[in-house]
Order: C-alpha cells, then sequence, then structure tokens
C-alpha cells in the first residue's frame, strides 16, 4: 500500500515539473530589463531675500491705512438712512437666503425668498434684504438684483451689487 501511495505521489509531482509555462516564466523575467524611470531633479531653491520698507512715500506701510480716519460724529460718505425702521427680511444674511419662486401680479412683479429660518416671504423692487442694507433694484423670473452699501475701514460706504438667483 506504501508503494502505492509512493508512486501516484510521484506520477503527480512529474506532471506538475513540465516546461509548459516557460513561455511566462521568461516574459516575466524579461519584463522589466528595458524600463528605467526618468525623473528630473527638483528646481533649485532660491535664497529668501528681506525687503525693507524703508521709504514710506514710494512704498506705503501695508498695515498703516491709506485713507484719514473719520472724525467722530461726522458722517462717512454714502452712508445709508441708519434711523430708518428695518424690514423683516434685514435680520438674515443674504447667502442664507434663496429665492424660490416668481409671481407677475397686477402689473407688479414679486419674488418667494426663504431666508433661514424657513418661512417664504414675498418681496418687490424697493424692499430692503440682507443685513448689508440691500435694496432691491429689479426682480425678472429668474433673479432678484440687489444693491448694497458696505463700510470700509475709514468709514466710508460703497455700493455693492448683489443677486440671489432662481433655485429650481
Amino acid at each position: 500500500m506504501k508503494f502505492a501511495y509512493w508512486l501516484c505521489l510521484s506520477v503527480l509531482l512529474a506532471g506538475c515539473s513540465g516546461e509548459e509555462f516557460s513561455d511566462l516564466r521568461s516574459f516575466v523575467a524579461n519584463a522589466g530589463v528595458d524600463m528605467r524611470g526618468n525623473v528630473e531633479p527638483p528646481p533649485a531653491i532660491k535664497p529668501y531675500e528681506p525687503f525693507a520698507y524703508d521709504n514710506e512715500a514710494a512704498f506705503p506701510d501695508p498695515f498703516k491705512p491709506r485713507k484719514a480716519d473719520v472724525k467722530s460724529g461726522k458722517k462717512g460718505l454714502n452712508q445709508p438712512d441708519l434711523n430708518r425702521p428695518k424690514e423683516e427680511l434685514e435680520d438674515f444674511p443674504l447667502d442664507s437666503m434663496k429665492m424660490v419662486g416668481f409671481l407677475y401680479q397686477n402689473r407688479a412683479a414679486y419674488a418667494i425668498v426663504r431666508p433661514a429660518d424657513g418661512k417664504l416671504r414675498r418681496v418687490k423692487v424697493g424692499n430692503f434684504i440682507g443685513q448689508n442694507f440691500g435694496k432691491i433694484l429689479s426682480i425678472v423670473e429668474n433673479e432678484i438684483k440687489i444693491k448694497e452699501m458696505v463700510q470700509d475701514s475709514a468709514g466710508d460706504w460703497s455700493e455693492r451689487e448683489s443677486s440671489l438667483q432662481l433655485i429650481e
């Protein structure tokens, strides 16, 4: 019985030792022979050269305000009316609002706006919206154009155009 077992084992092992996959073995052995990587060297590092602001006339100090400070009690240029009663949508930032609809009723265009609280509001041209004194200039089917007033560090007010696009 032992002899039959060893005979079967040797026959099986002899079948596995053939040169059946010799082409595959030679391909794997020679696959990377011609391949060589070519990595360019990194660029040379330039030494840091500090720059001194010596002449304030030619190079003003970037950390000082360039406009004169507004004296106390003096209004800045283009200042909006700070004493007018605020409208409901002026409590929300403009970027938290979405235009969700458009109405044309009695020859007037209205937009439906959803602020951060989730309640729908109807607005028309002339309404104020957003926290930067935004006034609605025009309403079309897919957009509300708004003129905002923002204050710079010197106290002057400047206009900025913004818009709300219809969300579909």
